[in-house]
């Protein structure tokens, strides 16, 4: 079984291409929500073992979603990674601060996607 991710993305196109990369590539598990209040409705029972999501969204940006998540118990220490369009320094930075892992711009390749997010977690874990 490969790892867990909740990917929360509004965008229908994105969502299918990025889980058509994750489980067919990546030989990921994933949950997908379209809004941060799916997730947040799905998340405990999902239980993922990463986060991916997507920064700017209606009603509830993927920064705002993170930190309510890690305000409920049990779910404060699973690592996310965000994927934007808007990737100024400065974003990075402030999603970084927030805990975020790292970012993968939008548009990524799907192909090698998996790989990014192997990447982004051996690094992160190997501190």
């Amino acid at each position: 079984m490969g790892l867990k991710i909740l990917h929360v993305e509004d965008d229908l196109d994105i969502q299918e291409i990025a889980k058509l990369s994750l489980e067919t590539i990546g030989g990921f598990e994933i949950l997908q929500c379209e809004s941060g209040k799916q997730a947040l409705e799905e998340v405990k029972a999902f239980k993922p073992d990463l986060f991916l999501f997507d920064v700017q969204m209606p009603e509830m940006s993927g920064d705002t979603l993170y930190k309510a998540i890690k305000l409920m118990p049990g779910l404060e220490s699973i690592p996310a990674i965000f994927m934007t369009a808007r990737a100024q320094t400065q974003d990075i930075v402030a999603l970084k601060e927030l805990g975020a892992l790292d970012v993968v711009t939008k548009p990524f390749d799907p192909m090698t996607l998996p790989d990014q997010i192997r990447a982004i977690l051996a690094r992160n874990t190997a501190a």
